[in-house]
């Protein structure tokens, strides 16, 4: 492949996470506040939560084994027509358990971050072709892409508070926002349609998991613990517990959580930077831990300027792991295993994260609306230690020279 074309590829893959981020953005927001406006509490939200996350793992999981013998082009338009699916589905269901049917079998990501059908099939293409010298560069800029657009899309999350100020029925203004996630699945297909067939003389021969399966098993159980604290602050919830413990309206959350999928946009590049001069494991680690006592600290506080702050402290610093955790699996395992070991570390990731938000929804409806919070940064915090005792000395290529 020579460089013009690589060029082309990753650009028309940065277009489609941008795609898919600004409707992931507003959807994570829309939905726990459509779920309520027909009649369902925090327990059903968090149900929902967990079916989305339960049904990305088990898809990611079908990803991983099918990847190797198709093409990833084919794979990315069904990724592609699944999500316009998605959304029709939920435009028209009101019966929870279909619902929750809809949240397990689509692609509604209720979370920030790398989890998602699609995630591991786009990191095996962007890999292709990219050297060891711009891999981490190349995921920050796909990171920042995806961050950026969610940001925007939770700014459009206010807008069904827009059309019911002009005489827009609630639920019916929620529903528009369903079908605008359907075109925003067909502008994915065709954009998956430029890409070119992902044959096997053009990409390494994938391969399953051998001389880096221990690494690879490693990783993706403390992914696994990191994604499970993580599934107890996912961000539908988080809007939820903006919405009951400090009555936020629609509008007011979905301004903040932009500036917070702002500043996270935009740790990424840092990210990039910070890995060059003290490592990915480094970097993971010593950003992680203050972002997790900050949501700890912030569980504890009555006053909601202070919850705020320190909320947009903990997004400044929170997703700095994103990029670095992506280019450290696909940097320490040989390119024939990365569609293996893309999917291996993502399906544990995406099983332990579906467990918690149920927990947490339990919790809300309890009224222990902090809990949730505390939870996940002290369980993050525990993932960070071991992260860094376990991997300290095992160094990519960039950073072994």
């Amino acid at each position: 492949m020579n460089p013009k074309q690589r060029y082309s590829n990753i650009f028309l893959l940065f277009v489609a996470r941008a795609l898919r981020g600004f409707g992931d953005g507003f959807a994570i927001i829309v939905l726990p506040a459509y779920l309520s406006a027909i009649g369902f509490g925090a327990a059903e939200v968090g149900l929902v939560a967990a079916a989305a996350l339960l049904g990305t793992a088990v898809f990611t999981l079908a990803v991983g084994f099918v990847a190797p013998r198709y093409d990833l082009r084919n794979l990315l338009i069904v990724g592609a027509a699944l999500m316009i699916c998605t959304g029709m589905a939920f435009a028209q269901a009101t019966v929870i358990w279909i619902i929750i049917a809809v949240a397990f079998f689509g692609t509604i990501n209720p979370c920030t971050g790398d989890i998602g059908v699609l995630i591991p099939l786009e990191h095996a293409m962007l890999t292709y072709g990219t050297g060891d010298e711009h891999r981490t560069q190349t995921f920050a800029r796909y990171s920042l892409i995806g961050a950026l657009s969610m940001a925007v899309g939770a700014l459009a999350a206010a807008t069904p508070d827009f059309l019911s100020a002009t005489g827009v029925e609630r639920t019916a203004a929620f529903k528009l926002m369903f079908y605008a996630y359907v075109a925003l699945g067909l502008s994915c297909a065709a954009i998956y349609m430029c890409l070119p067939h992902a044959h096997a003389e053009e990409r390494p021969a994938a391969a399953p998991l051998k001389q880096s399966r221990g690494v690879v098993y490693k990783l993706a159980a403390l992914f696994s613990l990191d994604a499970f604290a993580g599934g107890f602050v996912v961000q539908s919830l988080l809007a939820l517990w903006l919405f009951q413990k400090f009555d936020m309206s629609l509008g007011a959350a979905s301004i903040f959580i932009f500036w917070t999928m702002l500043l996270s946009a935009f740790s990424y590049l840092l990210a990039a930077w910070l890995a060059k001069r003290i490592g990915l494991i480094n970097t993971m680690v010593f950003t992680h831990i203050p972002s997790s006592l900050c949501l700890i600290f912030a569980a504890l506080s009555s006053s909601l300027p202070i919850a705020l702050g320190l909320l947009l402290v903990r997004s400044a610093l929170s997703q700095m792991d994103v990029p670095t955790r992506s280019s450290h699996v696909m940097a320490v395992v040989t390119p024939p295993e990365r569609p293996a070991a893309a999917s291996v570390t993502a399906v544990p990731r995406s099983l332990a994260s579906s467990l918690s938000p149920a927990l947490a929804g339990a919790m809300f409806s309890a009224s222990f609306l902090g809990l949730p919070l505390i939870l996940c940064g002290v369980l993050k915090i525990t993932y960070d230690v071991a992260l860094l005792f376990s991997f300290r000395h095992v160094k990519p290529p960039e950073e072994s020279a």
